[in-house]
């Protein structure tokens, strides 16, 4: 486990481990595992059914435990799905830490496709961190096609927290949260496109349960030539309130396309949503200037400052 140099930065980089995990976790290297561990209360073991990935079954009033399932691909044309399934007792509250990291200096492309089912239950929090990253100057493609679909019983709650760092030439994202009565999503996510890179980010929000709320924020940088689809989406079945809030910076010759959308299917639901997409104020800019920093050091800057 973290048996080269690559190894040990890509985990850092995707998951902030630096050694051994404390408590469960599951890495995921090449095709392979590369080293797990269940505790007491988070058990994992690999699918029986065919499929490539792991169940993570964690028990009812589990509270303060951390579940590390972070992968790395370091060979050029691997091209793999895996399917990670989770089942949250009733009254915990857990973090998941996942995400993926590339590392690709070859010609073949490496092609990583995570598809993470929560099934959440009552009075429940979870906490879902994952970060993608990529590194390597081959000429194969770096590709995270994310697939995150949660259920939320009563009660429940997840926070999840999305992060592109850098480097992944294409990405499409798909994520479905469906909230039960009093249950509630809040999700964050940051990206950063460059280069003549892609992203496409789709999104929903089903408010199914009466006192359900949902919020979306998302926040992306796109430079160069890179371009960007977003489509979220909040849906009110019932007496709920959901926001969605998207706001992008454009650079270069970069293009971003922002369609958030609002569906109330009952007289009680409250729904607002928000899109802006700008360039960098040239007055941010000259402030930081006159403080010493040069152009590119200030606008490096703003853009951390935008998506920290």
């Amino acid at each position: 486990m973290m048996e080269t140099e690559i190894d040990r930065e890509l985990l850092e980089k995707i998951a902030d481990l630096i050694g051994k995990p404390v408590g469960a976790f599951n890495i995921r290297k090449d095709t392979g595992c590369d080293g797990r561990q269940s505790t007491e209360h988070i058990d994992i073991t690999g699918k029986t059914d065919g499929k490539s990935g792991i169940d993570i079954r964690i028990k009812d009033g589990t509270v303060g435990e951390t579940c590390h399932i972070p992968v790395i691909i370091t060979k050029p044309g691997i091209e793999e799905t895996v399917y990670n399934d989770f089942y949250i007792g009733e009254n915990c509250s857990v973090e998941i830490v996942a995400g993926c990291g590339i590392h690709n200096c070859g010609d073949q492309d490496s092609r990583h496709d995570g598809i993470h089912t929560f099934h959440v239950g009552k009075h429940s929090h979870v906490h879902y961190t994952e970060k993608h990253y990529a590194e390597g100057d081959g000429k194969g493609s770096k590709i995270f096609n994310p697939q995150t679909i949660v259920y939320l019983e009563e009660g429940a709650s997840i926070q999840m927290d999305t992060t592109q760092i850098r480097g992944v030439d294409s990405t499409k994202r798909y994520t479905k949260i469906v909230c039960g009565k009093d249950a509630e999503a809040v999700i964050t996510e940051r990206l950063l496109t460059h280069g003549e890179q892609v992203a496409e980010s789709d999104m929903e929000i089903d408010l199914d349960g009466e006192n359900s709320k949902g919020r979306v924020i998302s926040r992306s940088v796109a430079q160069d030539s890179s371009s960007q689809v977003f489509y979220p989406r909040m849906v009110g079945n019932a007496q709920c309130f959901g926001h969605v809030q998207c706001d992008s910076i454009i650079m270069g010759d970069a293009k971003i396309k922002s369609i958030p959308a609002i569906t109330a299917n009952c007289t009680e639901a409250q729904l607002v949503h928000e899109a802006a997409i700008g360039k960098i104020a040239g007055d941010q800019l000259l402030k930081l200037e006159t403080l010493g920093l040069t152009e590119e050091e200030a606008e490096d800057c703003i853009l951390k400052g935008f998506l920290a």
